[in-house]
């Protein structure tokens, strides 16, 4: 009987070829880096999956927010079909990334139970600004308001063995922005349901000089997965200066010094990498990833990470 083969089939293969031939050009990492899907929203399904293991990754961090690549109010029904075709492609689902502010967040209950189903033991919760201060009352009483919140996400989080990693953002008045905030917040909190996801773009923004180290080691012990990203300082239209994001090595992050701190703090994961600087095309995207993943494999395995 004579077969015939799809292209589609053809061009699978010759992707999985290339991812092939990518990784290994590149260097070995002990640590799994997993990139952040919100940086290829014209991207679906197994379409999404297929492009993120032909550049090289080894996972993905899912968006399941609002206009991501999973709803919420959706969760149930295509979640697992998209967990599915990840891990069908090698690839890892480390962690997603939504809008949880608190227990009380519609359909928390839903994303919880269905990533613990999933075998998803991270997740990145409190989108920025959805917490500010209120600058005329004192901090502290505001930060001890917020405990009993986080009190009742944390029992979810014991009920279902999941983490809560709070990502750390740059911002006026956010809280969780100074990141000493975190640890007067979380300092009462089993870390293996309360923790931090530490971005170092956002760290280093608001940290300067030297600022950031003091944050990552006040944080160290309960951080449970890491962001990295690159900017500058720069000036804009309107002569105000403001973070321009760029790839990755060309700005002001130390990321070699970063790393050397996550080495000797014993972290085992996830790495997650973002892409803020823009981005006009597709190919533009896939290009500024894999140049990105290089750099970023690169000062990992010379960190021993």
């Amino acid at each position: 009987m004579e077969h015939t083969v799809s292209r589609r089939a053809v061009l699978a293969a010759g992707g999985a070829l290339l991812a092939q031939n990518l990784r290994a050009d590149e260097p070995k990492t002990k640590l799994k880096i997993a990139v952040f899907s919100k940086h290829l929203p014209f991207l679906q399904g197994d379409e999404l999956t297929a492009k993120v293991a032909e550049l090289g990754y080894d996972g993905l961090d899912l968006t399941v927010r609002a206009k991501g690549h999973v709803e919420p109010e959706r969760v149930k029904q295509d979640l697992p079909p998209l967990v599915a075709s990840i891990r069908k492609h090698g690839l890892e689902a480390p962690l997603v990334t939504t809008d949880i502010v608190d227990a009380d967040t519609p359909y928390a209950a839903d994303i919880l139970a269905t990533i613990a189903d999933l075998g998803i033991r991270r997740y990145r919760w409190m989108p920025p600004g959805a917490l500010k201060y209120d600058a005329a009352r004192p901090y502290d009483a505001q930060l001890a308001e917020l405990k009993p919140r986080i009190a009742k996400l944390a029992a979810l989080n014991e009920k279902h063995k999941l983490c809560a990693m709070w990502h750390t953002h740059s911002g006026v008045q956010y809280v969780g922005q100074p990141i000493w905030d975190l640890h007067i917040l979380m300092r009462d909190f089993d870390p293996r349901y309360i923790a931090v996801n530490f971005d170092i773009g956002h760290a280093t923004i608001e940290g300067g000089i030297g600022g950031w180290g003091n944050s990552f080691h006040v944080t160290a012990p309960r951080v449970a997965g890491i962001a990295v990203k690159d900017f500058y300082w720069g000036k804009g239209a309107k002569g105000t200066w403001d973070r321009v994001w760029c790839p990755l090595g060309e700005g002001m992050v130390h990321l070699a010094e970063f790393l050397k701190m996550v080495k000797a703090g014993g972290f085992d994961g996830p790495v997650q990498q973002h892409l803020e600087y823009p981005l006009k095309t597709p190919e533009a995207t896939y290009a500024a990833m894999t140049h990105d993943l290089r750099v970023l494999r690169s000062a990992m395995a010379q960190a021993k990470l």
